[in-house]
């Protein structure tokens, strides 16, 4: 079996490389024997590769993770603690075992003389250009404990508005899915069997339930191909909302929807005040900061944003020119960044727009979520009543022409 190493060799250097043996102790073994001293011994069937190193993709929980990581390291450094203890802390802490083996990299690497910052650049899938940056300004002007407090803060954030957005659309989506369940119980089993009877009484049936009785045969008919299409429909639209086009086109017609579209500019807006004020604030250059807030914007509208602004900051121009001529920014939004920047009080500013549309922004979901569900419900209940009525409308009609003959004997 193949196992990845990190080793360090008697002069002090490091090696990393592959090694065949049957365990790892044999591994450490052989790695002894030619006067390897082990660091890391790892089969490669556990995780992909890349450049040489095993990874473990973080997954949807990084940001949790990251502001973990952040907070103990933060508590820990200011302590006193030595970096490269408080590390091995944190490791021991971490119960993510993908995070857990991260941890236990940076660590090695720190202990070899590498900085922080370089040695958390070599794990991308764990920490983003956000954190490496607020981690090197840290590093660079002796004060990371307060740059991993403010990432702590940074993510927490992200984190619970990412929360308060889920919780606010379980409950729709949970009616969502069990308005479906009853459209597809409907077809596939209830309206075949009122076809049965409507067939046994040879009576004569109103368009909406011919309409309804053609759409429930199909669909028993040709269920697969029902389903075949529904599979292919949604991989199309994973593939086109993967596509730069397919992402601006959606974000587009979503800014077309009233009261939806408000909600959308405020969060976005406060995600990048709140990215760019704490970078400005942790003594990031104004257009590195930039650089990075456009890589985490998520929306090609933002994206274009950032990037004329960064544009006309490169010219010697005032950052909030682009902001003040631009529909996707508040007035007052805009109105605070010139503000900021005339008065040197640039990210302060901006954190606390970002709090502001925070607070909207969780008031605004709640009474979304509210008022959405109301309306899945009414849609849910007007649907089942109309093919209630299309179904007992023909045996209605039954009773009726029973009734009238039976009054003319």
């Amino acid at each position: 079996m193949k196992y990845h190493y990190s080793a360090i060799d008697q002069n002090g250097q490091s090696a990393t490389a592959l090694i065949d043996a049957a365990s790892e102790e044999e591994a450490t073994d052989l790695l002894r024997q030619q006067g390897l001293f082990a660091t890391e011994v790892q089969p490669v069937a556990q995780g992909t590769r890349r450049g040489g190193q095993r990874i473990t993709k973080a997954g949807g929980t990084r940001l949790k993770h990251l502001a973990n990581f952040s907070r103990h390291l933060q508590i820990l450094v200011s302590s006193g603690t030595p970096l490269t203890e408080a590390l091995a802390i944190v490791e021991r802490q971490m119960n993510h075992p993908g995070w857990a083996a991260v941890l236990a990299k940076v660590r090695a690497k720190v202990e070899g003389g590498v900085s922080l910052t370089q040695a958390l650049a070599e794990q991308p899938d764990y920490f983003d250009a956000v954190s490496r940056s607020l981690i090197a300004a840290g590093e660079a002007c002796g004060e990371l404990p307060r740059m991993l407090d403010r990432l702590a803060t940074l993510t927490r954030r992200q984190v619970k508005l990412k929360n308060t957005v889920v919780g606010a659309m379980v409950y729709p989506i949970l009616l969502c899915g069990v308005g479906v369940s009853v459209m597809i119980t409907l077809f596939v089993f209830v309206l075949p069997r009122f076809g049965d009877l409507f067939k046994t009484l040879d009576v004569a049936l109103p368009p909406t339930t011919k309409f309804l009785m053609t759409i429930g045969h199909f669909v028993q008919s040709y269920w697969w191909a029902v389903l075949a299409a529904l599979i292919a429909a949604g991989f199309a639209i994973k593939f086109w909302l993967g596509t730069e086009a397919g992402k601006r086109q959606l974000y587009a017609a979503c800014l077309r929807i009233p009261k939806f579209s408000g909600l959308l500019k405020n969060l976005a807006t406060a995600r990048i005040a709140r990215l760019l004020g704490t970078l400005v604030d942790s003594y990031v250059p104004l257009l590195d900061s930039l650089a990075l807030v456009k890589q985490a914007a998520g929306s090609p509208c933002y994206r274009d944003l950032i990037a004329r602004a960064e544009d006309a900051v490169t010219k010697g121009m005032p950052m909030s020119t682009p902001f003040v001529g631009t529909t996707l920014v508040n007035p007052s939004v805009s109105e605070a960044i010139r503000n900021g920047e005339q008065t040197g009080k640039l990210g302060t500013l901006l954190t606390h727009v970002a709090d502001f549309l925070d607070e909207e922004n969780e008031i605004v979901l709640k009474s979304l979520s509210s008022l959405i569900e109301p309306i899945i419900l009414i849609v849910m209940g007007a649907f089942v009543g109309f093919v209630a009525v299309s179904m007992f409308l023909p045996l209605f009609d039954l009773v009726g022409m029973a009734q009238g003959a039976g009054g003319h004997r």
